[in-house]
C-alpha cells in the first residue's frame, strides 16, 4: 500500500510534478466538444499522444474524462444540451459508448511501433459506488488492476443512471475521490482556463494570476467565486474544492489550460504551468480519507460543548450523553454529520445506534442519563469510526490545525516566484 508522510518543508513544485509517478488527468466537457455538442477529435488526438508521452517515461495514468452527454447529443441530432434529466441520462448513455470507442481508436493511432500494448478500460461510478465500504474497496481495486495491467483506466460518472440523491454532480468531484483511492501523487484538471486568478479575468481586467497556493486555504474558494463555462457543471469553484479534497491523500493539484501545447509532457519536465496546489497538511489514513469522501450524510446528531471539546481537543469518542438533538433518518452504519449548537459540522462518523433509538434515549432527563451509565456511556461513534472537521470545514486529522498559514497574494499584489494560484 503506498503511504506518504509531509515533510515540513514542501518540495519545489518542479520535483513533484517530475516525481509524480501516478497521475490522474481529468479533462473538461470545454475542451473536449465543439460548443457543447460532439466531440473535438484533433484536440482528443493530441491528448492521447500526450498520455502516451507519460507512459513512454514510465508514469501510470488514469483518465477522468467528461464529454458523454455532449457526445450523444451530437450523435441523437439535437441541436443543444438537454434540459431534463430523462433526456440527458440517455444522450450520455449513447455518447458514451461513442466516447471511449474514439479514446481506445486514437489510443492505437498514435502509438509508435516500440510502444507496449496499451489500451482503455471503461470505469463508470455513482456516488453509491463510493458511499458503500465494500463497493469502494472494490472499485479501488479493479483500478489497482488496470493499472498493473498497462491499461488507461477512462473514469467518468454513470450519468445514464445518475440522479441527484447518488450524483457526484461534477468531474472535479469525482477526479479528486480517483486521487484518494488510489493515493495518486498528482491531479491535473484541465480546462478553458489557465488557471485560478483572484478574480474573473473576463470580466475584470484587473485580475492577477495566481501560480502557487495551498490546497485547502479557505480563502481561495471566496477567490474561485463562480461558474464556468457552462458547458461543464464544475466551474473553478468545484476546482478548488477538488484540490482540496485530494490533499487528503497527499496528492499535489495542477489546475491548466488543456490546450496549451504539449502540456502533460511539460508539466513532467517540472515546467510551471497552470495554477499548483501544494499539499502542506498531514495525510488521511484510508479509511478516514473514505469517510471524508462521502458528499451526503442522512442524518446529524446535535452536540454539547462539553462534546465538541471531547472530539476536537481529546480525540475521543462520542457518547449519547453528550448528544442534544437528533435530526434526519439514519440505521446503525450508516455516516451521520456531528454539529456544534451553530450549525457547523464538527466530524462525521459510522454511527452505532438508529435514530430511532437515539430519540429513545435522549428521552431520558439529564439527571437519568447520568445516573444511568449503561445509557449515559453509551458510545454513538467510536473514535476509530469518526473524522474530524478543521476550523474551515475541511476533513483532516485532528492535529491538522497547527498547520501553518500560506498566505495569498491580494489583488494587485506583485506575486512571489510568479504568484500563487489555486
Amino acid at each position: 500500500m503506498r503511504q506518504r508522510q509531509h515533510e515540513a518543508v514542501p518540495t519545489p513544485r518542479a520535483d513533484v510534478q517530475a516525481q509524480a509517478q501516478r497521475w490522474v488527468v481529468k479533462i473538461g466537457s470545454s475542451l473536449l466538444t465543439n460548443d457543447g455538442t460532439g466531440l473535438d477529435l484533433a484536440w482528443i488526438a493530441r491528448w492521447m499522444e500526450q498520455i502516451r508521452h507519460l507512459h513512454r517515461a514510465g508514469k501510470e495514468v488514469v483518465l477522468v474524462s467528461s464529454g458523454a452527454v455532449s457526445a450523444g447529443t451530437a450523435l441523437l441530432g439535437w441541436s443543444q444540451r438537454p434540459g431534463d434529466l430523462a433526456s440527458r441520462q440517455a444522450a450520455a448513455s449513447v455518447g458514451q459508448s461513442a466516447l471511449i470507442h474514439h479514446y481506445e481508436k486514437i489510443l492505437q493511432q498514435v502509438a509508435r511501433p516500440e510502444d507496449p500494448p496499451l489500451h482503455c478500460g471503461q470505469v463508470l461510478l455513482t456516488h453509491d459506488e463510493l458511499r458503500n465500504r465494500k463497493r469502494y474497496l472494490n472499485a479501488r481495486n479493479i483500478l489497482r488492476v488496470l493499472l498493473d495491467r498497462n491499461v488507461l483506466p477512462v473514469v467518468n460518472e454513470n450519468d445514464a443512471i445518475s440522479y441527484r440523491p447518488i450524483q457526484l454532480g461534477d468531474n472535479d468531484t469525482l477526479a479528486a475521490m480517483v486521487c484518494n483511492l488510489l493515493d495518486a501523487d498528482l491531479l491535473v484538471l484541465l480546462t478553458d482556463q489557465d488557471g485560478l486568478f483572484s478574480a474573473d479575468p473576463r470580466r475584470d481586467p484587473d485580475a492577477c494570476f495566481l501560480a502557487e497556493v495551498t490546497a485547502g486555504d479557505p480563502r481561495l474558494e471566496a477567490i474561485a467565486g463562480g461558474g464556468g463555462s457552462g458547458v461543464g457543471t464544475g466551474g473553478m469553484l468545484a476546482k478548488v474544492k477538488a484540490a482540496a479534497r485530494a490533499a487528503r491523500s497527499g496528492t499535489a493539484t495542477v489546475i491548466a489550460h488543456g490546450r496549451h501545447p504539449d502540456i502533460l509532457p511539460e508539466l513532467v519536465e517540472g515546467k510551471a504551468i497552470g495554477t499548483f496546489f501544494r499539499v502542506r497538511r498531514p495525510v488521511l489514513k484510508a479509511r478516514k480519507r473514505w469517510l471524508s469522501d462521502h458528499l451526503r450524510v442522512p442524518g446529524s446528531l446535535i452536540l454539547d460543548d462539553g462534546a465538541v471539546r471531547a472530539l476536537r481537543e481529546k480525540g475521543r469518542s462520542l457518547l449519547s450523553v453528550g448528544v442534544l438533538r437528533v435530526e434526519g433518518e439514519f440505521h446503525r452504519g450508516d455516516l451521520v454529520a456531528c454539529r456544534a449548537q451553530d450549525g457547523r459540522e464538527i466530524a462525521r462518523g459510522l454511527i452505532d445506534l438508529d435514530a430511532s433509538v437515539m430519540r429513545r434515549i435522549l428521552g431520558h432527563s439529564r439527571a437519568e442519563l447520568e445516573q444511568d451509565p449503561t445509557i449515559a456511556d453509551s458510545v454513538v461513534i467510536h473514535r476509530d469510526n469518526l473524522v474530524l472537521a478543521d476550523p474551515t470545514g475541511d476533513w483532516t486529522p485532528r492535529q491538522s490545525s497547527r498547520q501553518p498559514p500560506v498566505s495569498v497574494p491580494n489583488p494587485g499584489q506583485e506575486p512571489q516566484e510568479g504568484g500563487a494560484t489555486e
